[in-house]
């Protein structure tokens, strides 16, 4: 049976908090195609609808044309439109006694015992998500300190509100928070929380989990070194061993906060199709998402996808806008060439390098983990010691915190041969400007 190809693909429908090679693919997209995708919030919707295996609720995967095992993807980020009105967050507790192992993962209803129990809305407040099955109060979560946020109609400037204020929005929560048709989860403005009221921010959306299919099935939130770490040895069906987690996740869920407009996220390919899935888009969030939440949305998100054929990652290189990049790894320009030429020539050094900027996305159960992970992925990728590495970060780069516990960007300078060797060089000197 032949397979329509095609140059744009519109998505709306979702994984139900699960990703991994058994979750059927739409598409394939062809190479250079464009990903149109209705997104829907991830984390606390999802984490307050016990029926779900997974923290988030991103799109169904999308198979690129050409893209196998051993490729990469590159996925030009075009826009990220805020469709929601409103939001909530804030920290979180768990309840105990509804989960096993894992409150992301392994849920059940406290009363009737109902595994990964349907559920429903009863009122507003922090008490209604009630199980379908029995009625019982049945989220394994709690919110600590938490808010409801509101945008202005241009979606640039936020407010928290008081409680009265967030009662309001909570009687038409799916509504304000423009939750997709397919979505499934429970609307987090429901609860209310109002704690914190009366402060202004600006919005910067980005998206919070975006990538390629892992090859395994496990939860979408927990495709990342640090979140997946709950996944070792668990005693529910998505259990693996630390081995099996660093062969075969993709690190989609970053929650970088320059994984927004105007960059590229390169992915690796694990899966035949590579699977490109969107979601958990943020409305704004300070580096490292220290509060454990930030401000999930809805949103309508636009991508580019090509594949970059033999290039193998074991996780994502980021091309952020240039102005998100560290200050060291920010492109030379001409005077900065100039002076180092003059430099070079009074000193007797006969040569000057070449470079461009690139992140290297690293994961793991701490920060520290996470930099060397990091570390050792761009030593693999140009083929250089992890000690220069470390010398060329510290004097052209950075190590930043996507989120806590264990995400970062490494960043550096690295070399215009090192890039053209890798195959990369093109694309990042096109990035920018170069």
């Amino acid at each position: 049976m032949d397979i329509e190809v095609k140059g744009t693909i519109y998505v709306d429908t979702y994984s139900g908090g699960v990703v991994g090679p058994s979750i059927p693919m739409l598409g394939p997209v062809t190479d250079g195609g464009t990903i149109i995708a209705d997104t829907a919030p991830g984390c606390w919707g999802p984490m307050i609808t016990p029926a779900f295996k997974g923290g988030h609720e991103v799109t169904q995967p999308i198979a690129v044309t050409g893209a196998e095992i051993g490729d990469a993807i590159a996925i030009r980020i075009q826009k990220v439109q805020v469709t929601s009105m409103a939001t909530a967050s804030g920290t979180m507790s768990f309840v105990e006694g509804r989960y096993t192992a894992d409150p992301f993962v392994a849920r059940f209803c406290p009363s009737c015992g109902t595994k990964s129990p349907p559920s429903r809305l009863e009122g507003i407040g922090p008490d209604a998500v009630r199980c379908a099955v029995c009625g019982a109060e049945v989220s394994p979560f709690r919110v600590g300190n938490g808010y409801t946020i509101a945008f202005d109609d241009e979606r640039q400037t936020a407010i928290t509100v008081d409680q009265t204020v967030a009662n309001e929005l909570a009687r038409d929560a799916a509504r304000v928070m423009a939750l997709p048709k397919e979505s499934k989860q429970n609307p987090i403005v429901a609860l209310a929380p109002a704690d914190v009221a009366g402060v202004i921010t600006r919005l910067r959306p980005f998206i919070g989990n975006i990538g390629t299919t892992p090859a395994i099935d496990m939860p979408d939130s927990h495709n990342a070194g640090d979140f997946g770490t709950f996944l070792l040895d668990a005693p529910h069906e998505f259990g693996i061993t630390k081995e099996q987690l660093d062969l075969v996740r993709t690190d989609g869920h970053m929650d970088i906060d320059s994984v927004r407009e105007g960059a590229i996220l390169i992915c690796p390919v694990k899966v035949a199709g590579g699977g490109v899935y969107i979601g958990d888009a943020h409305a704004m969030q300070g580096d490292g998402e220290i509060a454990g939440h930030t401000t999930d949305i809805s949103a309508q998100v636009t991508v580019q996808v090509n594949v970059i054929k033999g290039l193998q990652l074991d996780g994502p290189i980021l091309l952020p806008p240039v102005e998100d990049l560290p200050y060291l790894a920010r492109p030379l320009s001409a005077s900065d060439r100039q002076r180092a030429q003059q430099l070079a020539s009074k000193l007797g050094q006969g040569m000057l390098e070449d470079s461009a900027p690139l992140q290297m996305v690293g994961s793991g159960a701490t920060i520290n983990e996470a930099t060397d992970n990091g570390v050792s992925r761009m030593a693999t990728l140009f083929g250089i010691s992890k000690d220069e590495v470390l010398n060329r970060v510290t004097l052209t780069g950075a190590v930043e915190i996507g989120r806590l516990p264990g995400v970062v960007t490494v960043s550096m300078l690295v070399p215009l041969d090192r890039l053209e060797k890798a195959g990369l060089s093109e694309l990042v000197k096109a990035q920018y400007g170069i």
